[in-house]
């Protein structure tokens, strides 16, 4: 299981908890798997983390992995192996913006 951990205003408007739990079946476990499945599991959260068009990340949001952001990598670059595992979570950060 793929641990998810979803900011505030995600989580309210899928009604869950700070981290869900995904089943990916795609090998090898890449953030777009990820996005995929929990889309998948939670269709009231399609385009919000991504656009729906071109699938490419929402410009305020971060992912976080092992504690190192990813979100200017590629989104099929394959996650470490305790992210895969569930050992760590993969995170998805509302970005702050303002001056």
């Amino acid at each position: 299981m793929i641990r998810v951990v979803l900011p505030y205003h995600l989580r309210s408007l899928a009604g869950v908890r700070k981290e869900v739990q995904l089943e990916v079946e795609v090998q090898p476990v890449t953030q777009v798997a990820i996005l995929d499945a929990l889309e998948a599991h939670y269709p009231m959260l399609r385009g919000t983390v991504r656009d729906t068009a071109t699938g490419q990340r929402r410009p305020l949001v971060r992912f976080f992995v092992c504690g190192q952001d990813w979100s200017h990598l590629p989104a099929d670059a394959p996650l470490p192996a305790a992210v895969a595992s569930g050992a760590e979570p993969f995170m998805i950060v509302g970005a702050m913006a303002g001056g």
